[in-house]
């Protein structure tokens, strides 16, 4: 990928805000791991009689419970650590979502993020139901997980105004997301729907759902494999999502991946997966080359591909490799 002369124009967003985006992501990348740690001790222990014996209880988040065995030195001590580390992943926990709150407000004051609102709304409740490792941004909003790495800003801000998401969803993973969504017991639209009550799948894209705004999120599969089921029903829920093919997507799914924070223009942050943008350039340039493809789109998947590819030449040089 070589750039022999710049072509567009980037937006410095400052020192001001570079720091603080620096600051806020720290404490960000901070909150992940505490959140992490705070999952993995939700629930908690407690002492039940039966009959003339003790035995310690396991309880989970959603009330089932597992006996950990009758009372003695090594189930007290289970309990002992387990409560300690409760207390200490909540404290760490609580403190940093005030220091995130805070770098919140700090982000919209500078005017650091300018991602949708609603795009880090639904890439938060992906994360915080334990679906992230699924599904992959591709399309036009991964640009902003790029321009956020590169600390700088497109200067076409047209190239990066679209009203719909394209979530790649890795079928590989099948079991254990059903496995998830059973343990969450819901559908995939009813997550969705937590976030805007107004989505509702389009009766003629079965992939698609469609908010009272207009605003899209698409559910996009690779190509059926041999092992591949198809048609694809996230969950047996008769409101649901199905998954539609595209091509190359497995490619996508194959390729190297790229994961960094966005900011909303309201300073709300959220982590962004989606693959490198040399794949993401390599992609438009090719789906630029489809004859049946719109040609306004054509247009700008080809400009999509420019810019991205100065970008990596000029800040992630890195992304090369």
């Amino acid at each position: 990928m070589k750039i022999t002369r710049k072509k567009f124009h980037w937006l410095d967003i400052g020192e001001d805000a570079r720091r603080q985006f620096i600051d806020a992501q720290a404490v960000f990348t901070a909150w992940e791991d505490a959140d992490k740690s705070a999952a993995e001790v939700r629930g908690g222990m407690y002492w039940k009689r039966q009959g003339e014996s003790e035995y310690l209880i396991r309880t989970s988040p959603r009330n089932s419970q597992k006996s950990l065995g009758p009372h003695s030195d090594e189930t007290v001590s289970i309990y002992e650590k387990f409560i300690s580390r409760k207390a200490q992943a909540e404290a760490r926990l609580s403190d940093l979502t005030g220091e995130l709150e805070r770098h919140q407000r700090m982000n919209r004051a500078l005017r650091i993020g300018r991602a949708p609102r609603l795009l880090v709304d639904i890439l938060n409740k992906l994360a915080k139901s334990g679906l992230s490792e699924y599904f992959t941004t591709i399309g036009t909003h991964a640009l902003y997980a790029y321009e956020s790495a590169a600390g700088v800003q497109f200067g076409r801000a047209d190239a990066l105004s679209t009203r719909d998401i394209d979530l790649l969803m890795d079928t590989r993973k099948r079991l254990s997301f059903m496995t998830r969504m059973g343990q969450l017991d819901s559908s995939m639209l009813a997550l969705i729907k937590k976030v805007d009550a107004t989505f509702e799948i389009r009766p003629d894209q079965k992939h698609t759902a469609v908010n009272s705004k207009g605003f899209e999120i698409d559910i996009i599969r690779r190509e059926a494999t041999d092992n591949d089921p198809h048609p694809l029903r996230l969950t047996d829920d008769e409101d649901e999502f199905y998954a539609v093919q595209a091509k190359r997507a497995g490619a996508l799914l194959d390729g190297p991946r790229f994961s960094s924070m966005i900011v909303a223009v309201t300073g709300h942050m959220a982590r962004m997966n989606t693959i490198s943008p040399v794949a993401f350039a390599r992609f438009k340039r090719w789906m630029a080359e489809q004859s049946d493809r719109d040609p306004m789109k054509r247009q700008r998947d080809l400009l999509q591909a420019e810019m991205v590819e100065e970008l990596v030449a000029e800040y992630l040089p890195n992304a090369l490799s």
